[in-house]
């Protein structure tokens, strides 16, 4: 793969998932027979400035091994693509609304995995998407993708709104983290991220 670009292939038992990743831009397409989470996924890309493309097909339980393992894959791809992380931003932060839904997501690409997740629901369900799988899913791609992301809600009610406003706000905080700045240095004091 090209710079900043990685390609996850991933089978088990429970899901077959390919998924290929550009930090600066390319397709989107995104078929996970999943509608709302493919909706979600796409808003991701979109407002984060990727290329994504993700045919992924799980054992159709619950969903539950289908996000999961999406998760991973992004997380890994993310960390893959990133590489030593030279002249990139590092951080990135943001609130987003969308309608009644305030959601603010900070983004630290620290090399240490850390989720920190506040955006409840009121709904079992959005769409075919278990509410319960949204926080997994961050959690998959965090410790996957070895970086810090916090998730907040600061306001709203409608369950659809809150969900895709944490997905965009998780977008274009990632979005500044993964800018390149020019440096050409590791943005740390000890020279190397992901050590503690």
């Amino acid at each position: 793969m090209s710079a900043r670009a990685a390609r996850i292939a991933r089978e088990t038992k429970e899901t077959r998932i390919d998924l290929r990743l550009a930090l600066d831009g390319g397709p989107i397409a995104i078929e996970t027979g999943v509608d709302f989470f493919d909706h979600m996924l796409t808003a991701l890309a979109t407002h984060a400035g990727l290329g994504l493309e993700l045919h992924a097909h799980g054992d159709g339980m619950d969903h539950h091994h289908l996000v999961e393992d999406v998760g991973i894959a992004l997380g890994r791809a993310i960390d893959e693509a990133l590489g030593d992380k030279r002249g990139i931003a590092r951080f990135g932060s943001i609130a987003v609304p969308l309608d009644d839904a305030l959601v603010q997501c900070a983004v630290d690409l620290s090399g240490r995995p850390w989720l920190t997740y506040d955006v409840p629901f009121s709904v079992d369900r959005v769409g075919a998407l278990p509410t319960e799988l949204v926080p997994h899913f961050f959690r998959s791609v965090v410790d996957h993708g070895k970086f810090n992301l916090h998730l907040l809600r600061w306001g709203g009610t409608n369950n659809h709104h809150l969900c895709e406003a944490a997905f965009k706000a998780f977008a274009r905080a990632f979005a500044q983290a993964k800018a390149v700045t020019g440096s050409g240095e590791v943005p740390s004091t000890k020279g190397t991220l992901g050590e503690n």
